[in-house]
């Protein structure tokens, strides 16, 4: 299968090739792989349900569309895989628009533990802020619709709607249940912000790795870095993104070698290298990162420390290891399935495992988190940044 690795410039209904960490777009699709001779597949009980339902079920006019989506989704659920999902077409819709940054929701990013989905990050001043939600808060109901055991994909489509109505969002705080009307409005993801902190130390917080990653992360490092003595990167609750993106970032700081390689099932090698003439080759470098850093974000972090050009700070990270491709599908449906794995540039995974870090830190609570879009809050209470900041040299918290 050809894929044609290029960065994604305005994602949006036209998609053009590109890799994504957690998603691939073909630019050309064989019609029959040719290990997939699906012996074991019983096309016979399917045709006679189908037909079942065809002669015998009450309602004389059943919706086919609704019937081939579900026929898809058992599908893919039928392969265990909690990275593998499929989307109908309103629902990959909303997910391409995410992935440009822009969208119509609430605000906010969530990560999925073994139960209920979590709110990671609220963004400053969006409907999700004024309604009252808290990062930690664990989202248990969606419009009263329970959402045990789904992805943050799947519970961000259920959150997100059109410009004007309501979302009912019920969470567990802390033992207590909230139900929390929040008024989806558009929103534009950030992807980069810095900061400049004590010490000569730039801060760059990377939210997630999109479309414009790249871009804006060159340009905080090349306006911000001159005159500094070190950089801390923050990748906490950085849940992914695109490979490109990822290894750009990697190659600001890398000279020479691989940044990560992939391997498919039949044991092609993939090697990704850094692109070289890194502007950042030598300046002491610090990584945070927690739970929520997953797929793009701990390539990023774990070839860094592989490396040996940055340090890691914050709590073992997510662990993920797979890289998934979207397969658009005739009438607008997606399948989202995995299709390789990633190593870094030791041969090591992360799949199921996560990054330990160098120095162990942890946040007591969410919302004490340094948020570099209010940075007149300081960051007097985020321990792991402070510890970040010590290993540079830096005592002192603000």
């Amino acid at each position: 299968m050809a894929l044609a690795f290029v960065l994604l410039v305005g994602l949006g209904a036209g998609v053009t090739a590109g890799v994504y960490a957690d998603q691939a777009y073909p630019d050309q699709l064989p019609l029959l792989a040719p290990r997939a001779s699906a012996k074991g597949l019983d096309q016979a009980t399917f045709n006679r349900a189908l037909q079942i339902i065809h002669n015998d079920y009450y309602d004389p006019r059943p919706s086919y569309a609704n019937l081939s989506h579900g026929t898809v989704r058992g599908l893919v659920e039928g392969l265990n895989d909690r990275f593998s999902y499929y989307l109908d077409p309103a629902e990959y819709q909303r997910q391409l628009n995410s992935y440009a940054g822009q969208y119509t929701g609430i605000g906010v990013e969530v990560t999925n533990n073994a139960d209920y989905p979590v709110v990671d990050t609220v963004f400053p001043d969006s409907p999700a802020a004024k309604s009252g939600l808290r990062p930690g808060d664990v989202i248990i109901k969606i419009d009263g619709q329970d959402v045990h055991g789904q992805n943050s994909d799947q519970t961000s489509n259920l959150i997100r709607g059109k410009a004007g109505t309501t979302v009912l969002i019920t969470v567990d705080r802390g033992g207590e249940h909230l139900d929390l009307p929040v008024v989806r409005e558009p929103i534009t993801i950030p992807s980069v912000r810095s900061v400049k902190l004590e010490g000569n130390v730039l801060y760059i917080r990377i939210y997630s790795f999109g479309d414009s990653t790249a871009a804006d992360f060159d340009k905080a490092l090349k306006d911000g870095l001159p005159g500094e003595k070190g950089v801390i990167l923050d990748l906490r609750n950085d849940g992914g993104g695109f490979i490109d993106a990822a290894q750009n970032v990697i190659s600001q700081f890398v000279s020479s070698g691989e940044a990560f390689e992939l391997r498919d099932h039949s044991g092609h090698v993939d090697r990704h290298n850094v692109s070289g003439n890194p502007p950042a080759a030598s300046i002491p470098v610090v990584v945070l990162v927690n739970a929520n850093t997953a797929s793009a974000s701990e390539m990023v972090s774990g070839s860094l420390s592989a490396h040996h050009r940055a340090k890691l700070v914050g709590t073992v990270t997510f662990g993920k290891g797979s890289v998934q491709q979207d397969f658009p599908l005739p009438d607008g449906s997606d399948l989202h399935i995995t299709i390789r794995r990633w190593f870094l540039p030791d041969g090591s995974s992360v799949e199921q495992k996560g990054l330990t870090p160098t120095v162990g830190a942890k946040l007591a609570n969410p919302a004490e988190m340094y948020d570099a879009g209010k940075p007149e809050l300081g960051h007097a209470k985020d321990t792991q940044l402070n510890a970040a900041l010590q290993l540079l040299g830096v005592s002192s918290a603000a």
